[in-house]
């Protein structure tokens, strides 16, 4: 019998001394509240995610309440959700930047000079509108973070072997991340396209977690089964 974990993190980044981060489980329970049949459920797998984490509960989370863009917010203190934006940045200790997933990659940005962190939520739109490099450049000029020091992680996802496409999405991307599906759907690797792009913009360093929401039963996807559970992912700094 498999033993899920509660948290998991990016392998790389799970030692650094200062940086928290982790993506919550199926053995939390799904952390989603649009779609949840019971409030008080998740708001309680919310806050013993938060507290495995080492973080003062869901009261400490400022959720991102994505709508599949580039929009960025600083945080300065938790105010609880933040509409219409799709990533997050903070310098403040104690503070968990949340987002909610079910297919689409959580994307960490770690800067260990200027002790600041970032949390994006990349979709195929999100992607597409850069949302991480608009991360990237938000702190920059809110904390004076260069890329070349930040260090990245991307989360779980759908991955390029599953995420199928129909052309009306494909066209939106380079060739290098569309391999031929079947008919006329192709598959997209977002998990590439976000590296690619971090590293254009001058971030030398991206992890890659490389696990398929779709393939793994360690997290819900929405192309496996649409039924709006959702995995979070929490970015603070101690």
């Amino acid at each position: 019998m498999k033993t899920i974990p509660a948290v998991l993190h990016v392998p790389e980044l799970a030692d650094e001394p200062t940086l928290i981060h982790g993506f919550s489980t199926t053995l939390l329970g799904s952390v989603g509240l649009t779609h949840a049949p019971d409030r008080a459920a998740v708001m309680k797998s919310r806050d013993e995610f938060a507290r495995l984490l080492e973080l003062d509960g869901a009261d400490s989370l400022t959720v991102a309440g994505a709508v599949h863009g580039a929009a960025v917010a600083r945080v300065d203190s938790a105010p609880g959700v933040i509409d219409d934006v799709d990533a997050l940045i903070t310098d403040r200790p104690g503070i968990g930047l949340f987002t909610t997933h079910a297919d689409c990659f959580p994307i960490v940005l770690w800067d260990p000079i200027h002790r600041a962190v970032g949390l994006a939520h990349a979709g195929w739109r999100g992607t597409y509108a850069e949302v991480a490099v608009a991360a990237l450049k938000a702190m920059e000029r809110e904390f004076g973070t260069k890329p070349r020091d930040v260090r990245a992680g991307i989360g779980p996802g759908i991955c390029g072997r599953c995420y199928e496409v129909g052309p009306e999405v494909a066209e939106n991307f380079d060739d290098a991340f569309l391999t031929r599906g079947d008919g006329d759907r192709l598959l997209l690797d977002l998990a590439a396209a976000n590296a690619a792009q971090l590293k254009s913009a001058g971030v030398r360093v991206v992890h890659d977690i490389a696990i398929c929401t779709k393939e793994s039963y360690l997290f819900p996807s929405h192309r496996r089964l649409a039924d709006g559970t959702r995995f979070g992912a929490i970015v603070a700094l101690r």
